[in-house]
């Protein structure tokens, strides 16, 4: 299994998990939120066309997740699997697509990728993020959460890589020009993880297998790699330069289980 991501942040995100060997590996993006010409540019910048994905997932209805993915799954026939909540929020149970509907903790498969999707507090009409495994290896990525749960932690337990949410700084939030009600947003139980809450999921979780660690979601204007990388170093005892980051413009490249 390797996987990478297109781009992660307020402005689109879009990541890549592919599975198994041959001609026709089994390739699904998660979250499309990019135009359909974007996401087909990134693609290629990966070495990927669209008409070579297996499916489309996404985890939640906002426009920096879900993009074009309706666009992109009519023009190359790609099933789209999502909740039933965010299936109604964008359109897609009227939208002649080819639509699969997700329940948290119900584990489904897509060719030779074991899919579990989770539940998660995000301000969101029925959000997932999603654990993917080829039978050796697991892959957790969370991002888009306002705080930790138990099922979370046991959730992402045991994973192999991790892509984790560590969108903010609270003192670079609360010195931002943003409006009191966005900072609410932002930094409340349904919004984001800041970089210490990060850490604390982090903390939590068995680590005994893991090999990759990504920071994802960075907010541009409230965080910096550098205090994210710290913040995960702090938890791993490892140097900050280790630890992968997720950027807007370029995402991160192939990383390999």
């Amino acid at each position: 299994m390797r996987f990478a991501s297109l781009g992660s942040g307020s402005e689109g995100n879009a990541l890549v998990v592919e599975a198994g060997g041959g001609a026709t590996p089994t390739r699904v993006l998660l979250d499309c939120g990019f135009s359909a010409k974007e996401v087909e540019r990134r693609l290629v910048r990966a070495g990927l066309s669209a008409d070579t994905l297996s499916a489309i997932l996404i985890t939640h209805e906002h426009s920096d997740h879900i993009g074009s993915a309706l666009t992109l799954a009519r023009r190359w026939s790609i099933p789209l699997y999502m909740s039933w909540g965010t299936a109604q929020a964008v359109g897609a149970d009227d939208a002649g697509v080819e639509l699969n509907v997700l329940w948290s903790d119900g584990a489904v498969e897509i060719g030779e990728l074991g899919v579990l999707p989770y539940t998660v507090p995000h301000d969101a009409r029925e959000p997932l993020q999603f654990v993917f495994n080829d039978g050796a290896s697991r892959l957790g990525v969370l991002t888009d959460v306002g705080e930790s749960t138990p099922h979370i932690h046991a959730v992402l337990s045991g994973c192999d890589a991790l892509v984790l949410e560590c969108n903010h700084d609270p003192e670079m939030l609360a010195a931002s020009r943003y409006p009191a009600s966005l900072k609410a947003r932002i930094g409340g139980s349904h919004g984001h993880l800041n970089n210490e809450a990060a850490g604390g999921i982090l903390a939590a979780l068995d680590r005994s297998k893991l090999r990759h660690l990504v920071a994802a979601h960075l907010s541009q204007q409230n965080n910096t790699p550098e205090l994210a990388r710290a913040a995960m170093a702090a938890v791993l005892g490892n140097a900050a330069t280790e630890i992968g980051v997720a950027t807007q413009g370029e995402g991160f490249d192939w990383l390999v289980l």
